[in-house]
This record gives C-alpha cells, sequence and structure tokens, in this order.
C-alpha cells in the first residue's frame, strides 16, 4: 500500500520548524518531513520572504533546499484560475489549493477555513489530530 503524499502550507512550515505543533503533530510531520516533503513554490516565496534573524533564515534555507518544490505548471495555472472562479480565494491559497490538486496532494494547513468547499481538495490540520 502506498503512503499518502501530502503538500505543507506556508503555516504548517512555520509552525514545525518553530517546534510549535502539538507533540502528536510533531511526530505526524516528522514522519513526512523524514521523507522528500513536497512545498509550493507559493509557500517557498513566502517562507523566504519573512524578515528573520540570519540564523533563523539559513533554517529556512535549508528547509527549502531539502523539500520538493512544486512549481507553477500549466494545469496548476488553469486549476488556479477556476478556483478563483468559483471561490472567494487569495491567488496564494488558490495556487496552493491547486497544486494538491494537481498532484494529489493532502494539504497540510492550520487555516482549513482558508480551503474550505474547494472541491477534489483534502486537507489535514495537524492541530487537530
Amino acid at each position: 500500500m502506498e503512503q499518502p503524499k501530502y503538500l505543507i502550507d506556508t503555516n504548517v512550515v512555520i509552525y514545525y520548524l518553530g517546534n510549535n505543533l502539538t507533540p502528536i503533530g510533531m511526530n505526524f510531520m516528522n514522519n513526512i518531513i523524514d521523507l522528500i516533503p513536497n512545498i509550493s513554490v507559493i509557500t517557498k516565496i513566502e517562507v523566504l520572504g519573512f524578515q528573520t534573524t540570519n540564523k533563523h533564515y539559513k533554517t529556512l534555507t535549508n528547509f527549502i533546499d531539502d523539500a520538493n518544490v512544486l512549481n507553477l505548471s500549466n494545469d496548476v495555472v488553469k486549476a488556479s484560475i477556476e478556483i478563483r472562479k468559483n471561490h472567494k480565494t487569495k491567488l496564494p491559497d488558490a495556487i496552493i489549493s491547486a497544486t494538491a490538486i494537481v498532484y494529489d496532494l493532502t494539504l497540510i494547513s492550520r487555516n482549513i477555513k482558508d480551503f474550505n468547499n474547494i472541491d477534489g481538495l483534502k486537507v489535514i490540520d495537524p492541530f487537530s489530530l
């Protein structure tokens, strides 16, 4: 049986690297991070766009360098457009959710409400495990 595949949202990357998840959430994320984690190019932009100390920036860049960054493909762009047309979704969230749908990944996010009612999107909140 194949292991489920995940796309990690920006907020979960920050919570995880800051060790700010619940113990169950940290264990769940440790198992995912031990594999090559998937993130959207939007998460890369958001994470590396934070103003932080050089030490913390190094931690962020190390995580991004170890991750599989899923870039914008034509399929992701098309799905993002449909999500924006059919839902009141911010562009970054539309791209992240479209990336999860196109690559058949379950999105891991703290902000479940940002992704409500998007057809075909599976979401897990690591705080609710």
